[in-house]
């Protein structure tokens, strides 16, 4: 009988594997040491594009070389969120410690939708560690997800749930969900309307609150609108505030919208995306109250908190409505009270995913190897970075504040420039990015184009932040034909 042939796809040769294997991660550290020597961003020239128009392999090849074509046509062109000059959206700079548990929980290849095992136990404690923070009781449910995305439409999964009953999920939509609406504000993400779309209760549905003039909610327009739902027959059922908005990083007034939402019986949303996690800050944290009263909180850990992508998160004062809002029991998912199949309730019964990776060991890492302490530490100075900025701003005559500064993120615009301002300063960031110095996005703002610097990296400094507006007062005279102006006093 012929011996049968060997299609294991561990190596041949261990020790080659460890050696390469040492050379990629010292790479990465490499790469993490020296990041602001590097460019913040860069385009990827034509010539490496092509190179991923190449057709699927069908022999294998030599993982040295693989790691070679990564360092050189993969490393120099991604997005540079981990650079410390990166202000262009809210995308945390991830940690060592971080990469380090990610290729741990990578090579253990846990899936953690459920059955009798640690890496469900890791999970569960974050969660608690989370409903402690943030006032939460002993019952509250919480999951890993992809990011705050998918936390809002579970959100709206298990507000829907409490309004309609248990039998809205074989029923659906069509038979009970009549005049079911919804509210945040016109500042809000888009997720939320998205969230309304994919949940089938769709985004008309969704009434968008106007702002007070500080960028937040106005609280009595929302009650007005729900008065207004209520009187037509309508049934509200659903509110998310937020706590960092993705515009200015405004906080809503949290404590006035759970009365609110309260009064009339509405399920309590945070969006809390970011902004949530100044829980973690003694100086920040008082912004928040009124969090502890939310029926439920999305948030992202590889935001402020710095963990690698991804690893969003929801927590639910409810538990148990939480679990009745996704749980199923197919034959292939049966429990027992003992063995692999035990450790009920299991995480795919609190969200739509069977299949999950081990997030929560790389925030598990983080929050133990930081300490809250630390992170707090951390996230409170990138908000004194954001008011740093905001004073250089004011002290620049060519440019303009457009908005409070609430916590980290920094709106203004370049002002001495003939022809259309909106036009001028798209084009100054653009330039700024293309020359890789650092790299702010842009928003609009009460109809005016504004550049948008959202300080999240705990990487950040005052260098990157004098680079930065040096970098746009440079790139700003060049497109003028004249020299910068002159510093005005007190300014680096």
């Amino acid at each position: 009988m012929a011996e049968s042939k060997r299609t294991t796809l561990d190596p041949a040769d261990w020790d080659a594997l460890r050696t390469q294997g040492h050379r990629m991660l010292d790479d990465m550290f490499d790469y993490l040491e020296h990041l602001r020597e590097r460019p913040v961003w860069q385009p990827a020239p034509a010539d490496v594009r092509d190179k991923f128009q190449a057709p699927l392999p069908r022999e294998g090849g030599d993982l040295a070389a693989l790691h070679e074509a990564f360092m050189q046509d993969v490393l120099p062109y991604a997005v540079g969120n981990a650079h410390p000059g990166f202000f262009g959206w809210v995308h945390g700079g991830g940690t060592p410690v971080g990469m380090l548990a990610e290729m741990l929980a990578a090579g253990l290849n846990a899936n953690v939708g459920g059955r009798d095992q640690i890496p469900v136990e890791v999970e569960r404690q974050v969660a608690r560690w989370m409903a402690d923070l943030f006032g939460f009781p002993a019952g509250a449910s919480g999951l890993f997800v992809t990011g705050t995305s998918m936390a809002n439409m579970i959100a709206v999964l298990v507000a829907r749930h409490r309004a309609l009953g248990l039998a809205v999920r074989d029923a659906g939509l069509a038979q009970m969900g009549q005049g079911l609406v919804a509210y945040t504000s016109a500042a809000a993400h888009d997720c939320i309307a998205q969230a309304m779309d994919l949940t089938g209760i769709g985004r008309s549905a969704l009434r968008l609150v106007p702002l007070d003039d500080d960028y937040r909610m106005n609280t009595q327009a929302l009650a007005q609108a729900i008065e207004d739902d209520l009187a037509a027959g309508l049934r509200p059922f659903f509110v998310a505030a937020t706590a960092g908005t993705v515009d200015t990083a405004a906080i809503d007034a949290l404590g006035t919208v759970a009365d609110i939402a309260h009064r009339h019986g509405l399920w309590f949303h945070v969006d809390g995306a970011f902004g949530a996690l100044a829980m973690l800050s003694p100086e920040l944290a008082p912004r928040l109250a009124g969090v502890e009263r939310a029926d439920s909180i999305a948030f992202d850990f590889h935001k402020w908190g710095q963990v690698p992508y991804d690893a969003g998160f929801i927590l639910v004062r409810d538990g148990e409505l939480h679990r009745q809002t996704f749980a199923a029991t197919p034959r292939y998912l049966r429990r027992e009270p003992r063995g692999m199949a035990g450790g009920s309730p299991w995480p795919c019964d609190f969200g739509p995913d069977l299949s999950r990776g081990f997030r929560a060991l790389k925030t598990w890492f983080t929050l133990q190897a930081y300490g809250a302490d630390r992170m707090g530490e951390a996230i409170a100075g990138t908000c004194a970075l954001a008011r740093y900025l905001a004073d250089q701003v004011a002290q620049r005559p060519a440019f303009e504040l457009l908005a409070p500064v609430s916590l980290n993120i920094v709106c203004f615009r370049f002002m001495q420039a003939d022809g259309d301002l909106d036009d001028f300063n798209a084009a100054l960031v653009a330039d700024l990015q293309e020359a890789g110095i650092a790299a702010p996005s842009l928003t609009t703002l009460k109809g005016k184009l504004a550049i948008r610097v959202a300080i999240v990296n705990h990487r950040s400094e005052r260098q990157d932040i004098d680079a930065l507006l040096a970098g746009l007062e440079q790139m700003a005279m060049r497109r003028l034909g004249s020299s910068p102006p002159p510093a005005s006093a007190g300014t680096p």
